[in-house]
């Protein structure tokens, strides 16, 4: 995958989850800024509001850096990582928030039970790379850390995993340059879904079109 010019503009990692959950909520969200909370939603932005500032932390010879910004220009994306661990090791690399060398370790918290989700691995791995790509290591596994259960899982960033982000990347590029948001396609995932008001999976494609056309009459009586 090409690297992206310093004057193209970055897409918010974390597009990256909501096109893995559903590339029609990404769609929705990156071109015409439909969002809207549940109580699902709510519940995660309060439960990362209180767990996390940024900061650094030193305990012992290893750090927590918390709310790092990163970006990578190989897949286009800048975000922020929820924490990341830089434990002391020699096989490291030199890390400017301390001394000596370390090895990185990406952990991405999420609230609710423990849910084995791909995009949640996803955005996981395209922390990492950000990182690679930032500090020149290598980093062969992750976390998520599951708020409500107080359980980490440990994800391993294998070639597959990686690539699978790449193309996700890749997707959601296109997605922005064509400017088409996905076809709806009803799933179980829709009954979780906070924009399922503005997305309506169900509507039959004629009602879609009518309804449409009677706002687009609508504001067209406006501008007279």
């Amino acid at each position: 995958m090409q690297n992206f010019s310093d004057d193209q503009e970055l897409f918010p990692l974390s597009w990256l989850s909501q096109y893995g959950y559903c590339p029609r909520r990404c769609g929705l969200l990156a071109l015409e800024q439909v969002w809207e909370e549940n109580a699902e939603t709510a519940s995660g932005r309060v439960q990362h509001q209180r767990v996390h500032t940024a900061r650094v932390e030193h305990k012992g010879n290893d750090i927590f850096l918390y709310e790092l910004s990163v970006y990578s220009r190989t897949l286009g994306v800048s975000g922020k990582c929820d924490c990341i661990e830089a434990n002391a090791s020699p096989d490291g690399v030199v890390f400017p928030y301390g001394e000596g060398k370390y090895q990185l370790y990406p952990v991405e918290y999420k609230h609710g039970t423990v849910r084995q989700e791909e995009e949640y691995h996803i955005q996981l791995c395209a922390q990492a790379i950000c990182l690679e790509e930032q500090f020149g290591c290598s980093i062969p596994k992750g976390a998520i850390f599951y708020i409500n259960a107080h359980r980490r899982d440990e994800v391993a960033l294998t070639d597959n995993l990686r690539q699978k982000t790449i193309e996700t990347a890749k997707k959601i590029r296109e997605l922005l340059s064509q400017e088409t948001i996905p076809v709806e396609k009803y799933s179980a995932k829709c009954k979780r879904c906070s924009i399922l008001p503005a997305c309506q999976p169900r509507w039959k494609h004629s009602a879609k079109k009518y309804c449409q056309s009677l706002w687009d009459m609508a504001l067209a009586e406006e501008e007279r």
